[in-house]
């Protein structure tokens, strides 16, 4: 990994320095250009004053002659690539001077047509005319001499010259510039490399011993490092310690169920051999234990299936619009004879029917309401009080609340959790201790959302809260 980011990052700078050189030559490339056609265009104004000069000086002799005496002495000097010396005949149509014939001569790589394009210019004077074709910059210019040149008065001066195709001794300072840049890129990316590489590796060892099974195993953090490392060996090690917690979570979570089908199952296999044995002849009394025994597991078994059904999704919901209050108070009044027979009340505070309308499964919240009314009996001490309300955000509350010894503030936030029991109170043998957790998914499902709450007072309590939302609320 290590070498593979150095390489990387040394990659980047080179493909960087490429694109910067092939970007400046280029840049080069266009400014000679343009700086030739612009000396060019001075040399073809020199050359048009000179010839001016010269034949306005020397009347007597042949200005053809002159003309190109002159250019020849300024061809060295003024480099040009090549040159061409026209006239523009009365029907405007151009001639060589020096080389009549019915063929126009021009500098190589100049087409008659480029100059009948600016043919206006031409014929107005004085007006530089340049361009380029490639690396050959161009310019023309007319003038009209004081003493005509063979018969004819616009003369068109045309000069070429291949603009300079290298940078010089730049170029060797930017080669010298591109090794040392490299030679850096290379110590740095190595470095930055080992310092990115490491944690990384670290971290990817460390999460194949948590993937063993190995818990325990945390990334090294130090203030050192950059803040995304940090932040990722973190992640990692929170992650390991969520797991932990996890795994810690399921085996107190097995050797729980484990133990409340261990206390039915001995009742039902010392009753059963007992009567196998006619060691009791209380043959109702351990049939009746047998039975208790048998629906306690059954129970149970149902609410692990349960509990399994609705972590996986397995389950159905058939919503349909429905008053929570009458859900409420059936469910809650199925209860009144086992609270009856354990000297307690149930009481019922519920909002009037159809002011509590709202869209749920009613079978579902049936059975939230009497798993909280079930739990609820374990810890009351005299009553159950069971409500409903309405909340001013469009939202629907069920309460089932108790009088027992209530639940310490740290502790609401586990209520919820697989087979959790009260340090306050064991609470009466009542259910299979997987109700609130039941609940809590039941009201996930169904878009709600639940609480406990634990108010303050001489007789402490307990109370659940169920939220959903009212029927107005879900249509908008």
């Amino acid at each position: 990994m290590r070498r593979r980011l150095s390489l990387t990052m040394v990659a980047m700078v080179v493909s960087a320095l490429v694109f910067a050189g092939l970007a400046t030559l280029g840049l080069t490339l266009l400014n000679s250009v343009h700086q030739t056609q612009a000396e060019l265009v001075v040399d073809a104004k020199d050359l048009a004053r000179g010839i001016d000069t010269v034949v306005a000086t020397d009347r007597h002799h042949d200005s053809l002659r002159v003309l190109g005496s002159t250019l020849g002495l300024l061809n060295t000097p003024l480099k040009l690539q090549g040159e061409a010396v026209l006239a523009i005949t009365p029907d405007g149509s151009f001639v060589n001077l020096f080389s009549p014939g019915p063929t126009l001569t021009l500098p190589s790589g100049l087409s008659a047509n480029l100059l009948e394009s600016n043919l206006q210019a031409f014929v107005v004077g004085g007006q530089p005319v340049s361009g380029r074709i490639g690396r050959l910059a161009w310019a023309a210019l007319s003038f009209s001499p004081p003493v005509p040149v063979a018969g004819l008065q616009t003369i068109v001066v045309v000069l070429t010259r291949e603009a300079p195709a290298g940078v010089g001794a730049a170029a060797e300072w930017f080669g010298l510039a591109s090794l040392l840049t490299v030679i850096v890129a290379l110590v740095a990316a190595n470095r930055l490399g080992h310092r990115i590489a490491r944690p990384l590796q670290e971290t990817e060892a460390v999460t194949r011993r948590i993937a063993t099974g190995d818990l325990e195993a945390k990334v090294p953090v130090t203030a050192q490092e950059w803040p995304e490392l940090v932040s990722l060996a973190n992640s990692v090690n929170q992650m390991s310690a969520s797991l932990a917690r996890a795994q810690g979570t399921q085996r107190q979570f097995l050797m729980s169920v484990s133990h409340d089908l261990r206390t039915p199952l001995t009742s039902i296999r010392g009753f059963a051999e007992a009567l196998s044995d006619g060691a009791t002849t209380d043959v109702t009394y351990a049939a009746g234990v047998i039975g208790s025994s048998a629906r306690r597991l059954e129970r149970l078994v149902t609410d692990l299936l349960e509990l399994a059904k609705l972590e996986s999704g397995a389950f159905s919901l058939h919503s349909v619009t429905l008053d929570l209050s009458d859900v409420v108070t059936q469910a809650a009044q199925a209860f009144e004879p086992a609270a009856s027979g354990l000297g307690l009340s149930i009481e019922l505070q519920t909002v009037p029917t159809g002011e509590t309308l709202c869209v749920a499964d009613p079978d579902r919240v049936g059975q939230v309401v009497a798993n909280l009314v079930e739990n609820a009996l374990k810890y009351a001490t005299s009553r159950v009080t069971v409500g409903t309300r309405r909340v001013s955000d469009g939202w629907l509350e069920a309460f089932v609340e108790d009088d027992g010894p209530g639940i310490p503030w740290a502790d609401l936030e586990r209520v919820f959790e697989r087979l959790y029991q009260s340090r306050l109170s064991a609470g009466r043998e009542l259910g299979s201790g997987l109700g609130l957790a039941i609940v809590d998914e039941l009201v996930k499902a169904m878009r709600g959302k639940v609480r406990a709450e634990s108010p303050t007072g001489p007789n402490g309590g307990t109370r659940v809260v169920i939220g959903l939302p009212a029927a107005s609320r879900v249509a908008g």
